[in-house]
């Protein structure tokens, strides 16, 4: 892995969000089209920010987490309502979303039809991952249920996941749908996360999630 310190977080957010638009920029002028996928959470919120008030060909660009819980909208914990608030507004507002949740009482009841949504912009075109201390990535959990599935060469686009530390049930994208973005970069903030990043070179996959996508990340660091 690749990894870039910032002096802080502000210097963080501001260069990694420049990095992103100008690789959405380049496929842009190369293929007419892009897809980026993105995050939840609070971490990645201020790169949301300064995105979308970047003047680019938005409405060519597909804009999709990296994994959802399967919760409504109208949750607090959406993470696609966190993208509508943060990211899909400003100049960014034209963007596509495509959607990794859609009403019903389980992830398996619309996972095919999300799989089919989430295909026809593969391969990704820029990849932003955050990472817990865990070591985990999207929906991918060290003890999830399906987890060697979803680590599979072979793994469907889509697989739902449950695990302990992710409360609600959850649809992620899988290892191979993640390794092959065209450009990888991963944010993580402080002392405990870059250990953990750190640890993650050396281990397994199984125990360490994040290891699928390492050796081709650029990893985004501050303390």
């Amino acid at each position: 892995m690749k990894l870039v310190t910032y002096p802080d977080r502000e210097a963080l957010m501001l260069g990694l969000a420049d990095v992103i638009a100008a690789e959405l920029s380049a496929a842009l002028h190369a293929e007419g089209r892009a897809s980026l996928s993105v995050p939840g959470g609070t971490t990645p919120g201020p790169v949301f920010d300064i995105l979308s008030g970047v003047a680019l060909n938005w409405s060519n660009v597909a804009v999709m987490l990296n994994d959802e819980r399967w919760v409504g909208e109208d949750s607090p914990r959406s993470n696609t309502r966190l993208l509508r608030e943060r990211l899909l507004t400003d100049k960014a507002a034209s963007a596509q979303l495509v959607p990794l949740y859609a009403p019903a009482p389980a992830p398996e009841d619309r996972l095919a039809e999300l799989a089919e949504g989430v295909a026809a912009h593969l391969p990704i075109s820029v990849l932003l991952l955050g990472m817990g201390a865990d070591m985990h990535t999207a929906s991918l959990f060290p003890g999830a249920d399906l987890l060697a599935q979803a680590l599979a060469p072979d793994a469907p686009i889509l697989l739902p996941m449950r695990a302990e530390a992710a409360g609600e049930p959850r649809v992620t994208l899988t290892a191979p749908v993640l390794a092959s973005a065209k450009s990888i970069h991963i944010l993580i903030t402080g002392a405990e996360k870059r250990a953990a990043i750190e640890r993650a070179a050396s281990l397994p996959a199984l125990e360490a999630p994040v290891r699928v996508v390492l050796d081709n990340a650029t990893v985004h660091w501050a303390e």
